[in-house]
């Protein structure tokens, strides 16, 4: 049974250059590590620890029974996974998915590869790794273009849309000098914005209800898109509705394609995959696999309230689908469901 509960926290923001991007995820970061420990503290012991190069050793001392794991690894273009693959190692139990899923789905790049292997409906797309690479003559503008491995709308500003190949370089020119790693552009697909919170495992899968991101309040020179600016600044033009308002029809095609990205890439327990719809047909343009879990503000928590969870249920049901995997009780003694 679980009676002792260690959350790790990040510690990925002491390697990030200190900017505004990494000063918002550091605020969002803090804000969920304190909401999540003040609902876990209900049932459990509560232990935080910060994922460093001692994680192994700290981890050793504290001998928890779960792991409800916040953190988005060190450093490297496969951070990610770093956590997982230390608590495997260590055989703790962990919530959230596994080092591979957690891998495939920073990189985007591998990730839409595999969607189009498994018939999941993405935009057509292309890496580059250097300027010498030349634009594939199928690719069609206007493009979006953004780094491979990132989260959190990081590197994806206004000037991320690009209607020619001139613009096209000189972006990518600037996203690989500023983030070191390949620069996914893909086909900008048209249409209306979607975000669909996925938590659970097998046949006790959930599908929360969609949640349609809007932005006909945002100026058109700030782009109708999810950047970083309509993220943090423009937060308050963006309108946010859920359950989206759109037909049974569309519900069931973009449930399907959430479902099918979630499975492709073998998640678990929690995810949120963002969507974009065109002419009635969805196209999945990633999936976040440690999705925001900020109390009031985040995606996921907006979603499980429309379906009638509270912040509570949310962090109990995501900490009892993990102890459902590794077939231990989710509570000590005396606890009640």
């Amino acid at each position: 049974m679980i009676e002792k509960v260690c959350v790790i926290k990040d510690g990925l923001m002491e390697t990030l250059k200190k900017n505004e991007e990494s000063e918002h995820i550091d605020h969002q970061k803090s804000a969920t590590l304190k909401s999540v420990k003040k609902v876990l503290e209900k049932r459990y012991e509560v232990v935080v620890v910060k994922a460093d190069k001692f994680l192994p050793i700290k981890l050793e001392q504290e001998k928890p029974d779960m792991v409800f794991n916040l953190s988005s690894g060190v450093e490297g273009e496969s951070r990610q996974s770093q956590i997982p693959a230390i608590l495997e190692m260590l055989r703790i139990p962990y919530t959230g998915s596994g080092t591979l899923a957690h891998c495939l789905a920073l990189n985007k790049g591998m990730a839409k590869q595999i969607f189009m292997q498994n018939g999941v409906p993405t935009a057509n797309f292309q890496l580059f790794s250097s300027l010498e690479e030349k634009l594939r003559p199928d690719m069609r503008f206007p493009m979006i273009v953004k780094p491979s491995a990132e989260g959190s709308g990081m590197g994806i500003y206004r000037d991320s849309l690009v209607h020619n190949e001139e613009e096209l370089y000189r972006i990518v020119g600037d996203r690989l000098k500023e983030y070191g790693q390949d620069i996914l552009v893909e086909e900008f697909i048209d249409g209306r914005e979607f975000t669909v919170g996925i938590i659970g495992n097998g046949d006790d899968t959930k599908v929360l209800p969609i949640l349609e991101i809007n932005f006909d309040n945002v100026p058109d020179e700030s782009g109708k898109f999810y950047t970083f600016e309509t993220k943090t600044k423009m937060s308050r033009l963006t309108n946010f509705y859920c359950p989206a308002p759109i037909s049974e029809e569309l519900k069931k095609r973009i449930e399907r394609a959430a479902l099918g990205a979630f499975n492709s890439l073998k998640c678990r327990d929690v995810s949120r995959v963002d969507i974009r719809v065109s002419d009635e047909n969805p196209y999945v343009l990633e999936i976040n696999t440690l999705p925001g879990m900020q109390k009031g503000f985040s995606d996921l928590p907006r979603m499980a309230e429309v379906d009638g969870m509270s912040y509570e249920d949310l962090i109990y049901f995501i900490i009892e689908s993990a102890a459902k995997r590794y077939e231990i009780p989710p509570f000590g003694e005396g606890m009640a469901s």
